[in-house]
């Protein structure tokens, strides 16, 4: 299959301020923001990516615009509404201090598969989604380009953690294990037998061995070379 490159948005205003943004419109990055999704698209700018698909969001699609504006070609760029935040329903835009004094926090860290965010989605159908549209489209881009494909998907923090604990066969319940940081790089590869997760949360380091593909095969014992520079 092809290989996936999650980003989550960079740092925005809500984030620097401790706001729960969710859906809510008008939510940018900020100048930090900015630059760190600019330092993931210079860090991507040497891997030739197929696609680049966004959450609809203004900060995803700012984070998307950033890493595109780095790329050589014109890769395909389409918005899913799939990859979008969680519906939070009441408990967006509200602060995230006051928030951790609700009744509903503690299953939020430790039995997020059971929380259903009140007039608002439920964690498990969040990670049912986000999963199902993630193998869609990387089951299109190797279907259009091949099995050395490569491409981005740029989403939220909650979204891609949900996506992550599915690549690792973690039950959902354990999902808040996986930190995921503005602007960060994981990378997956759906083989034919499993996912493989290659990187988590990575903010810095040359990604430029994506651009040879991975290997299809088993999983090496004892762990293998590794993958190779070009």
């Amino acid at each position: 299959m092809a290989t996936l490159i999650l980003v989550r948005h960079g740092r925005t205003t809500a984030n620097a301020s401790g706001l729960l943004a969710g859906r809510a419109d008008g939510v940018s990055l900020d100048q930090v923001g900015r630059e760190q999704a600019a330092l993931t698209g210079d860090r991507l700018a040497s891997v030739p990516v197929a696609g680049v698909v966004s959450s609809p969001l203004e900060r995803c699609q700012e984070t998307a615009q950033l890493i595109l504006e780095r790329q050589t070609g014109t890769p395909h760029a389409p918005v899913d509404p799939d990859l979008t935040e969680c519906d939070y329903g009441q408990w967006q835009g509200r602060k995230l201090r006051d928030l951790a004094t609700e009744e509903l926090w503690p299953m939020v860290q430790t039995q997020p598969s059971a929380v259903v965010f009140p007039g608002g989605e439920s964690m498990a159908g969040m990670q049912a989604r986000s999963v199902a549209a993630i193998r869609r489209h990387d089951a299109a881009f190797e279907a259009a380009n091949g099995r050395g494909a490569v491409w981005v998907a740029v989403s939220h923090g909650d979204v891609i953690k949900s996506i992550l604990a599915d690549a690792l066969g973690m039950h959902l319940d354990l999902f808040q294990r996986i930190n995921v940081s503005p602007a960060s790089v994981s990378i997956v590869h759906y083989g034919a037998s499993r996912p493989s997760v290659y990187a988590i949360n990575t903010e810095a380091g040359d990604l430029s061995w994506l651009s040879n593909g991975m290997s299809s095969g088993d999983a090496a014992v004892g762990g293998g070379a590794g993958q190779k520079t070009p």
